[in-house]
């Protein structure tokens, strides 16, 4: 995903030695080309899986895992940020933010999540991994089957990618940052 690193050199602010301001291209505004190369590449990587739905957390998500279920043909699912009064039935999770610095409750509907799925996760970031952690809670009290995550950038400095491979879950990581340092975006 050379091209990748180069919107992430040309476009990314470096706010600190732990974050990477990407609003121009996945964040806040969206460029539709890339997004699509993103979720055809999560599909050929996960191909293979038997997918029945596409999971994500709103906002930052939503755009690149659209692109992916597009691509596999089947359901998106986003976990709300907020319980609406349509849900009776929903499973909960409350999950800190790295970058926001917040605790939220995020919330999928039982009615969109079986035990017969099987269910991809589609993420723009992971640091901690806290987000991550929340959904696979999620799914695994559904009775769903994980089949992994995709992951557009994993900021390879902070925990969160390795927490999840160390249970033995697929991760797949489209760029890996080591290093956020002196100005310089350092990538595996």
């Amino acid at each position: 995903m050379d091209y990748l690193k180069q919107r992430i050199i040309s476009e990314g602010q470096i706010v600190s030695n732990q974050v990477l301001n990407l609003d121009s291209i996945l964040n806040h505004q969206v460029d539709p080309k890339l997004i699509q190369q993103l979720g055809g590449e999560f599909a050929a990587r996960f191909k293979d899986q038997g997918i029945t739905k596409v999971l994500t957390i709103e906002s930052s998500g939503i755009s690149i895992a659209y692109a992916t279920a597009l691509e596999l043909e089947v359901p998106l699912i986003f976990a709300r940020r907020k319980k609406t009064l349509m849900t009776d039935h929903f499973y909960c999770e409350r999950v800190p933010s790295f970058t926001k610095g917040i605790v939220t409750d995020i919330v999928v509907s039982s009615e969109f999540v079986q035990s017969e799925d099987r269910i991809l996760i589609v993420d723009d970031i992971i640091a901690n991994g806290d987000a991550l952690k929340g959904l696979i809670n999620i799914i695994h009290r559904s009775g769903a089957h994980l089949v992994g995550a995709g992951i557009v950038i994993e900021k390879a400095f902070q925990k969160g990618a390795k927490d999840i491979r160390e249970k033995d879950i697929r991760v797949e990581s489209l760029v890996k940052i080591i290093s956020l340092e002196n100005g310089d975006i350092g990538f595996e």
